[in-house]
């Protein structure tokens, strides 16, 4: 899965928010989605122009951030700087 096929981000959409293209769906927005317990399917049911495989171009995306830790997560030794 190529997810650059899918995703793009433009300084004047979401204020250059990973989106997928020609939406305005932002990977976070989708994201938030799924964490609040929207499934697939609804997703897909709710934005036509979603398809399956931008889904899973989201998905892709996350991992590639997460592999070249562009992604942090707060941890018990995580400051925040003054």
């Amino acid at each position: 899965m190529n997810w650059q096929d899918y995703i793009h981000s433009d300084e004047t959409v979401l204020l250059g928010k990973p989106v997928i293209k020609r939406t305005r769906l932002s990977v976070e927005f989708l994201f938030e989605r799924l964490a609040d317990g929207w499934t697939e399917q609804a997703l897909l049911n709710n934005y036509p122009r979603l398809t399956k495989e931008a889904l899973q171009a989201v998905f892709a995306y996350v991992h590639a951030t997460m592999k070249d830790n562009l992604v942090i997560f707060p941890g018990s030794n995580f400051r925040q700087a003054s």
